[in-house]
């Protein structure tokens, strides 16, 4: 039995699975502390369920804590910054760029050093390790705890990102390390504004991933705890502590891994319609297709692995107002204030739940408290709910036909006829809980990323050497091997290397295993895997 959380900016859902069935679901506002939150959360679904906590085998839990840490800069540490690569990489400095809030928050010393590599894997020239040293031992006397490391080409040979670690860890032990390579792909200030994400949240990591686990403990549950990562996949908690930035736009990523299990539809246009905001995305064989674009977070450009999403400020909370005989909806919402602040429920805010119950399309709260609205106005801003959705699902086909919609959230109510553009709209039950069902069903995933030598290996032998080490990778985070399968696989030539080189990109998702013989073993192998090292025609990336 399989316990479902997703902690939302506005609510917290729960969720308890049993094989395909829902045996109790929730949705209640989210609270100020995230932990109360989720242990109230757990403890009412086994309550309404009349399970008990034992029976529970496994817990996974989204959040969207990291990523709204970071946007509103909030809770961030300071990170100092190692490059290397000079002076080939000295033109555009870290943090060139960055938002001026977050560059305060987050800026530490900046050192570059000469090293790193070129694109075919050849030394730029040695790595100056008495520089490495002498920067660690600097920051960690200007009271910096967090670093990231980053170097020019290190997805193709980061042997001197992992050797400037081990001398971090000689020189300053007290420092916290993140390599741009476990963090990012190809494109040094991308890769490198990642690591430095992932060291400015990894104090707060902690902090929130000890509040989880003793709200999971705490509710008497003794199952093994996971969060769920921006691939649709789940992670260890151990793991989330190294690397927090895998969890941004995971509760995106759940709405739309229910909303196919819900479902059963593996190609779609899902809309989450949540209290803040509303995230369009697509579905492709079941899981959300992929950005192959760089993503922007808070204004900070990067290139890890996200899902590809619209998000745009609509939702139940919307405030809507009349201005100069124009109808506004949003973007600003009430958010988690719905239920003191809009008008059904006795507030002052006219908001967009209150226009659906108004035009008669949701029936919650006091639908007395609206009938002086203009039935104007709400024809007005009805419409105009429609349309916004209608652009967003625009922007995300890929094709001038119409495309399915999946609706979930606790605002899908919102909607109520046909879409330009959509050829069907589903309502799955339980939909209002599509992102912790989405957490509940997550799978272990692994990738990899790796450049081939043409002449050394035929197509097909480069595919299936990469297919494995996916799988042994997903046995290694905790997923059976005897259902894995690959979800997605990219052979691309790489012209501009010697040796007719290929870049192989695939994903292995498998179920969790979760006998305590394979988590032990998991952890065992995730701890000797730690710092792996990377090399051309053999770069190895954490999955």
């Amino acid at each position: 039995m399989r316990l479902g959380v997703d902690v939302g900016g506005t609510n917290t859902d729960a969720v308890l699975l049993e094989g395909r069935t829902v045996r109790a679901a929730l949705k209640r506002p989210t609270t100020a502390d995230v932990g109360d939150g989720v242990a109230q959360a757990i403890a009412s679904v086994l309550a309404e369920a009349r399970i008990k906590p034992k029976a529970v085998s496994a817990v996974m839990i989204g959040t969207t804590h990291f990523t709204n840490a970071f946007i509103q800069a909030q809770d961030l540490a300071k990170v100092g910054v190692i490059r290397i690569g000079f002076p080939a990489a000295r033109g555009v400095p870290p943090f060139t760029d960055w938002p001026d809030v977050l560059r305060a928050a987050v800026a530490g010393p900046v050192f570059m050093v000469r090293g790193g590599h070129q694109f075919d894997g050849r030394e730029i020239g040695p790595l100056a390790e008495d520089e490495i040293g002498d920067a660690a031992r600097r920051m960690a006397d200007a009271g910096v705890r967090t670093l990231a490391i980053s170097g020019v080409f290190s997805p193709l040979n980061g042997a001197h990102e992992k050797r400037a670690a081990e001398i971090v860890a000689r020189a300053a032990p007290e420092l916290d390390v993140t390599c741009s390579a476990d963090i990012g792909r190809a494109g040094l200030l991308e890769r490198e504004n990642a690591a430095i994400m992932n060291a400015s949240l990894k104090l707060l990591a902690a902090k929130v991933v000890s509040g989880l686990e003793r709200a999971v403990r705490g509710s008497g549950v003794e199952a093994p705890f996971f969060v769920s990562q921006n691939d649709g996949t789940l992670i260890p908690s151990a793991r989330v502590r190294e690397q927090p930035v895998l969890t941004f736009a995971a509760g995106p990523t759940n709405s739309l891994r229910g909303s196919s299990w819900l479902s059963g539809m593996q190609n779609a246009i899902v809309a989450d319609i949540g209290g803040t905001t509303t995230d369009v995305g697509v579905l492709v064989n079941g899981y959300p297709r992929q950005s192959s674009l760089h993503v922007d977070i808070g204004g900070v450009r990067t290139n890890f692995r996200m899902p590809d999403l619209t998000s745009i400020g609509l939702g139940g909370g919307s405030r809507v107002r009349s201005e100069n005989g124009r109808v506004r909806v949003g973007p600003d919402s009430v958010g988690r204030r719905l239920t003191e602040d809009s008008l059904v429920f006795g507030g002052a805010t006219l908001t967009a739940s209150d226009i659906a119950v108004k035009r008669g399309h949701a029936k919650f709260g006091d639908a007395g408290k609206v009938g002086d609205v203009d039935p104007g106005l709400a024809q007005a801003a009805d419409d105009l709910i429609h349309r916004i959705l209608e652009d967003a699902v625009d922007r995300m086909k890929t094709s001038a036909g119409a495309a399915p919609l999946i609706l979930v959230g606790g605002g899908a109510t919102l909607i109520n006829r046909p879409l330009a553009g959509v050829s069907d709209i589903v309502r799955p039950d339980h939909s209002s809980v599509a992102n912790a069902v989405g957490a509940a069903i997550g799978q272990i995933g692994a990738d990899v990323d790796r450049i081939f030598s043409g002449e050394a290996l035929a197509r097909e032998a480069i595919v299936e050497q990469a297919r494995e080490e996916a799988f042994e990778r997903a046995v290694a985070h905790g997923a059976k091997r005897e259902t894995l399968q690959l979800v997605e696989l990219d052979v691309l030539p790489l012209q501009y290397l010697p040796g007719g080189a290929q870049r192989v990109v695939c994903r292995a998702v498998g179920d969790l295993n979760l006998s305590s013989e394979a988590q032990d073993e998991a952890q065992s192998q995730r701890r000797g895997r730690s710092g792996g090292g990377f090399s051309l025609f053999g770069n190895r990336r954490r999955g």
